[in-house]
């Protein structure tokens, strides 16, 4: 059934565990994730992002996922992960989607206020959740899937008080933009962790003293169980995952790939299948440690 942002993050923060938000590039992705949703009987939510565009519209995405959304079982929501302007939100708006993120977080703090604020309104006019960003999170130059931002890193910055999350602005920017969740800066990294990540837990806790809210991690990829549920215990409520799974389904091609002989042959039809499979468990292993079940 298809549902807003909004929704899944109440019975989220009531049950205390996160809601997994995967990203749809293709056919296959979206149908390893419902197939997983279904499995495990959860709620998901579906991400598209623009630096996917190459490989599927934002037009063409409505399509699929809406229509997938629509006929689950389980509550699905529709979502535009780190829209890169007003018009695209507006645009994901017009297509249906219940739920959109203006990624202002690269411009100055009150360009981020005033642009935001004007998606809120837009966008609660009509029932859909609004996604903001405060702070800055890393992106790496591995298997960079999520943001459309340059490879990076803390050792980029001068202290982790230049790029973190503060408590005190958090506040001020709900307060002022009426944002329903927020993504929040605390170490974590868009792509493949070429070294541990410097992750300020805590942080989580500080923030949500400040303001009541559901938070959003994003670059979860790579991330161990106990990190993750320390996350989910101190108030994140969304995660965003599509690193490890897309790597999932490239790994497990190649390991079907390599053991095929040279003079046998390889049908096209069946190597999305093998992509699906893979990326399905990964994603049940996923929900699974999000919801807080394992």
């Amino acid at each position: 059934m298809l549902v807003s942002l909004k929704e899944l993050m109440k019975d989220a923060e009531k049950g205390g565990y996160a809601v997994g938000a995967f990203n749809v590039s293709n056919l296959e992705s979206l149908m390893a994730i419902m197939q997983a949703a279904e499995e495990t009987g959860r709620g998901v939510i579906l991400n598209y992002a623009e630096v996917h565009a190459p490989f599927l519209s934002m037009e063409q995405a409505a399509l699929i996922m809406l229509d997938a959304a629509k006929k689950a079982k389980v509550p699905v929501c529709v979502h535009l992960d780190h829209g890169s302007s007003m018009e695209s939100c507006i645009q994901a708006i017009r297509l249906g989607f219940t739920s959109v993120m203006l990624d202002a977080s690269a411009e100055d703090y009150e360009t981020n206020v005033r642009e935001t604020k004007e998606i809120v309104r837009l966008a609660h006019s009509v029932g859909v959740t609004v996604e903001a960003e405060l702070g800055h999170i890393f992106s790496s130059d591995m298997g960079l899937a999520e943001s459309p931002k340059e490879a990076e890193a803390l050792e980029s910055f001068d202290s982790a008080e230049d790029v973190y999350t503060d408590p005190a602005t958090a506040k001020d920017f709900v307060e002022r933009t009426g944002v329903d969740v927020l993504a929040i800066a605390f170490g974590t990294t868009h792509g493949i962790y070429t070294k541990k990540p410097k992750l300020d837990l805590e942080r989580i806790t500080k923030i949500k003293e400040a303001i009541d809210i559901p938070f959003v991690m994003h670059g979860g990829s790579g991330l161990s169980k106990e990190e993750f549920q320390t996350a989910i215990r101190n108030g994140i409520r969304k995660i965003n995952y599509y690193t490890y799974m897309t790597l999932a389904g490239g790994r497990a091609v190649k390991e079907a790939l390599d053991q095929k002989s040279p003079d046998e042959n390889i049908f096209f039809h069946d190597i999305p299948m093998i992509a699906v499979e893979a990326m399905k468990e990964n994603v049940k292993e996923a929900i699974q440690v999000f919801g807080m079940e394992v």
